[in-house]
């Protein structure tokens, strides 16, 4: 596959707790492209979307919509209608990677560790406690931390929860009630079939929540991490395992908890990120630059996966 010059439509912004993000990842991935040679088309999704799709006319379209409807499946399946080539996971892996429930049903049996846990109705948490304390509760389908809440031994949220008290119970129906494991934050990106390096994520104060994540300052990456090289492999096997079985394309990141008093056996996934920020606190263009992949190029090559994925496609209809 030859590198263009492309034109690309480059999908963002949106209308999820995420498109303050979305907005940076895809102007960022724009402006990589224009400086590469190639034309853009920046794309603000609204609900005009599939005629504005239409109307561009380009070879691809790179999504850097985050969180529903960008991450969901549902972007993908009208793309998969239109018959457009688009950047990262189609529709069925988009659909199991958001939720986190389903995402346990297709890789637990495989043997990938993730954490026990059930979805509960948030009304019960008014009356008791899901597990015993600490636990963690988090929107089903919702990334970058949104709405994830730690409850606490001593009651940070209230003993029990109060509808009054600000938590995910106020925002969502159902919620994923996990245990809460004690240690470390790490995460591993995926870039085709190439698990990356292995980052830190160490929060200033509090926890690795959305804002921690978008917030200059408030998270100290150690990348690479400064843990055991059988931990490091064991992230990046598992992040990769993860990323095929669950039929990811392009770039994908996994999230780890790392209970350090435990060795490889504290180790556990949380979840698969299908389409990855891109901002310059992202987590993906830091790993890939330790390994001499500019940020340019990080994006070529997934505009460029996206492309040979469609001639393979094509080829096999002819064989």
């Amino acid at each position: 596959m030859t590198r263009g010059p492309w034109h690309v439509a480059v999908l963002m912004g949106g209308w999820s707790a995420e498109r303050p993000v979305s907005l940076m990842s895809g102007e960022g991935v724009a402006k990589a492209l224009e400086s590469r040679g190639h034309k853009v088309t920046r794309i603000d999704m609204d609900r005009n979307v599939a005629a504005r799709l239409a109307e561009a006319k380009a070879d691809v379209v790179f999504n850097a919509l985050h969180g529903v409807p960008g991450e969901d499946g549902t972007v993908q399946g009208m793309m998969d209608l239109m018959g457009l080539t688009y950047t990262h996971s189609g529709l069925a892996t988009s659909v199991i990677a958001i939720d986190k429930q389903l995402t346990k049903q297709a890789l637990v049996p495989h043997g990938i560790p993730m954490p026990d846990g059930h979805i509960v109705d948030s009304a019960s948490l008014f009356e008791a406690d899901p597990l015993p304390r600490p636990y963690v509760v988090k929107p089903v389908n919702e990334g970058s931390s949104v709405g994830v809440a730690i409850v606490t031994q001593d009651g940070n949220y209230g003993s029990p929860i109060g509808l009054d008290v600000e938590g995910p119970w106020q925002h969502f129906d159902q919620l994923l009630a996990e245990p809460y494991i004690r240690g470390r934050e790490l995460t591993t990106a995926v870039l085709g079939d190439e698990a990356l390096l292995v980052t830190e994520l160490r929060p200033k104060s509090g926890f690795y929540d959305f804002d921690a994540k978008y917030t200059d300052g408030m998270t100290e990456h150690v990348c690479p991490a400064e843990i055991p090289n059988e931990i490091g492999e064991a992230c990046k096997a598992i992040a990769l395992r993860a990323h095929q079985l669950l039929g990811c394309k392009g770039a994908s990141r996994s999230d780890f908890r790392w209970d350090d008093t435990q060795g490889v056996d504290g180790l556990y996934l949380l979840e698969v990120n299908t389409q990855p920020g891109m901002t310059p606190l992202s987590l993906v263009p830091e790993q890939a630059a330790k390994l001499g992949i500019d940020y340019a190029e990080l994006v070529e090559r997934i505009v460029e996966d996206a492309l040979t994925q469609k001639q393979g496609a094509k080829g096999a209809g002819h064989g």
